[in-house]
């Protein structure tokens, strides 16, 4: 009884590793073509608060306008910011285990959809109005 117990025991260790892998796996793959959530400074119009976006739930977005807000301040015209590329990988795998720009678009675009339309969201951030937009170009 005492053998059955133990490879019952090592045999669910090495699934519950091997489950953990494999959700962690996909977010380390970098093939396909990179996407990035990008910020551009735009005209006055209706627009969701940024400050209602926290930093943990949307990464990219929250990069994207830190990096817009930061290029403005430093004068550069049309000031434009990026987050960090995500890799959507051939095969679709990769969407069911790990959070996209794209899921971000899209919880926003819900959220708020008069600030939004079918290819970009409208954010207000220290008074300036930023369309995010994902996109494969940086």
């Amino acid at each position: 009884m005492r053998q059955i117990t133990r490879r019952v025991t090592l045999a669910l260790l090495a699934a519950i590793v091997l489950l953990l892998a494999l959700g962690a796996l996909p977010g380390y793959l970098k093939s396909g073509d990179p996407y990035y959530m990008t910020a551009t400074a735009t005209d006055n119009r209706t627009a969701i608060p940024a400050d209602s976006l926290s930093d943990n739930r949307y990464p990219y977005t929250a990069a994207a306008l830190a990096n817009a807000t930061a290029a403005a301040g430093d004068g550069t015209a049309n000031a434009t910011g990026r987050s960090e590329p995500y890799w959507k990988g051939p095969v679709g795998l990769k969407g069911a285990f790990t959070h996209s720009p794209f899921d971000e678009f899209d919880a926003v675009r819900q959220r708020n959809q008069s600030g939004a339309t079918d290819s970009a969201i409208f954010v207000r951030e220290n008074g300036t109005v930023y369309r995010l937009e994902v996109t494969q170009t940086p």
